[in-house]
């Protein structure tokens, strides 16, 4: 990926750059949450009328739809109903990847850098942590990991992403 010196960077490509950098973070770290899940994880219910694992990400893909829209100056959130769980997560990194798209291109983002963050992403990231506890309390834990030696790229929002660096029990 072709990226400018930060010397050479405004403020706004700075923002924009991290911003970036903080969906690549969340593709990854969505992704480790995800991988593995059996079908049936999405439906496993931590007690009566908590949402399920497949509601929440459906959760989050309505949070990305909306940030996609908050990118082209729209303030614009619609619920949908969760899909089965592959679709959710499809979906997610789909959605994602529209996202970072809209942070990528060179025309002015309808909100700011910082308001999509506070808004949608960093929503996003509370979710994803929402269902790695769910893995634990299903059964089916995702192991720890040291984040800070995690190879995160700015750019890559897919469900490929590197290999942990340091995982523990």
């Amino acid at each position: 990926m072709e990226t400018k010196d930060q010397g050479d960077m405004t403020p706004t490509d700075i923002k924009r750059q991290f911003l970036r950098h903080t969906l690549a973070t969340l593709a990854y770290r969505a992704r480790k949450a995800v991988a593995g899940a059996p079908p049936d994880f999405g439906t496993f219910r931590a007690c009566p009328g908590s949402r399920t694992p497949v509601e929440i990400l459906a959760h989050i893909g309505d949070l990305l739809d909306w940030a996609v829209c908050l990118t082209r100056g729209q303030h614009v959130w619609k619920d949908s109903v969760p899909q089965e769980w592959e679709s959710e997560v499809r979906r997610f990194f789909d959605t994602l990847r529209l996202v970072d798209d809209a942070v990528r291109n060179t025309e002015p983002l309808g909100f700011s850098a910082e308001k999509l963050f506070q808004g949608p992403v960093a929503d996003a990231l509370t979710h994803i942590g929402q269902i790695s506890m769910l893995r634990r309390l299903s059964g089916m834990p995702v192991k720890g990991e040291n984040y800070f030696k995690a190879e995160i790229a700015v750019g890559r929002v897919t469900p490929e992403q590197a290999p942990p660096a340091y995982e523990f029990e």
